[in-house]
């Protein structure tokens, strides 16, 4: 789907903020719920960590397609891990090798007009290096909001930090935690 393809998102208003859940989703995942995501992180816009204070890790593209085929835009939830190791050698210590909470964006980030549609995953943790190139496995477990243009900077910045309290929210509930431990993770390197 193209730039001119595709409809405008929905510009985020005062009233969709205050009426925002705490808690997205059901009890437990449904379909098209769990999502498995990997492949090797890849420099984006270099905006999340520098503008918005939430540096984001970016999948390659052809990597997002189990998602995009089945889900709509916007923001989303799970848990993630980075590989320690980059071409043969540890790299990462062992807290930064985790299985970790993340919020994901997927879509066009239309506040900055991007051209091709994203899957950049915000993992909430505080790494001690870069991990471009490093392999990364994600699990997503369910959706929080649909993505939406914005009219300022602090606007979105407001929005991410709430989509963070509500993953975090969500993923403690029993039936989303279990994912922490799934086999699709390398749970020998933590």
């Amino acid at each position: 789907m193209g730039l001119e393809d595709r409809a405008a998102a929905p510009l985020r208003t005062e009233s969709f903020r205050e009426s925002r859940p705490q808690i997205a989703g059901p009890e437990m995942p449904h379909h098209p719920f769990p999502i498995r995501l990997s492949g090797a992180v890849q420099r984006g816009f270099g905006r999340g960590g520098k503008d918005l204070g939430c540096p984001t890790a970016n999948l390659p593209d052809e990597s997002i397609t189990p998602m995009s085929s089945v889900t709509d835009t916007g923001v989303y939830f799970g848990y993630a891990q980075v590989s320690r190791e980059k071409d043969g050698k540890v790299i990462l210590p062992e807290e930064d090798g985790g299985v970790l909470p993340m919020v994901m964006s997927l879509g066009w980030n239309p506040f900055y007009k991007n051209q091709k549609m994203t899957a950049e995953i915000h993992i909430m943790h505080e790494f001690t290096a870069d991990f471009y190139g490093h392999q990364m496995k994600a699990i997503v477990l369910g959706y929080i909001r649909p993505e939406l243009d914005y009219i300022s900077r602090e606007a979105l910045i407001e929005d991410i930090e709430t989509d963070k309290r509500v993953a975090m929210k969500s993923l403690a509930r029993p039936a989303y935690e279990t994912y922490r431990s799934d086999t699709f993770f390398d749970l020998n390197s933590t």
